[in-house]
């Protein structure tokens, strides 16, 4: 069983890592990157279509973190970021936190046609660009497993 200590900033797992959680939540986070990456492909050729070439990788660096345009996709970023920060953390990861982090993914990754924010823009993609389909399929696949 695990144990915990109680500090004024977190809960600290004093146990040890259950078997497979960080294969699970490595799993996912493979995933959702390759996910990420077509929609971040995808949006740049949306963007080019409608502005003109983008000039260099620093400048799509650039749009990705200031352009309005890009700005629906700062939820699946910040929620690789939290896996990544989960996984290089030096207490052992928890069955609650993991499950949390799926169920996550799991929410954010509703595509709504007539929906706001990440949702439709996430439908629009989904339409839009095949490899952002395979790219789904595979996380889709991976939170039916995990269910």
């Amino acid at each position: 069983m695990l144990q915990r200590i109680v500090t004024p900033e977190k809960y600290i797992p004093t146990g040890p890592e259950p078997a497979g959680l960080r294969q699970r939540l490595t799993g996912l986070r493979e995933a959702l990157l390759q996910l990420h990456k077509a929609l971040l492909e995808s949006e740049r050729v949306s963007y080019e279509a409608t502005f003109g070439k983008i000039k260099s990788p620093y400048h799509f660096l650039q749009l990705l973190t200031n352009d309005p345009w890009f700005a629906w996709l700062s939820p699946m970023t910040r929620l690789i970021a939290t896996m990544d920060e989960r996984l290089d953390a030096k207490e052992p990861l928890t069955v609650a936190e993991v499950d949390a982090l799926v169920d996550e993914a799991r929410l954010l990754l509703v595509a709504t046609e007539g929906g706001e924010g990440f949702s439709r823009h996430y439908d629009e993609a989904l339409q839009r660009t095949p490899d952002v389909v395979f790219a789904h399929a595979e996380v889709a696949k991976l939170l039916r497993a995990q269910s």
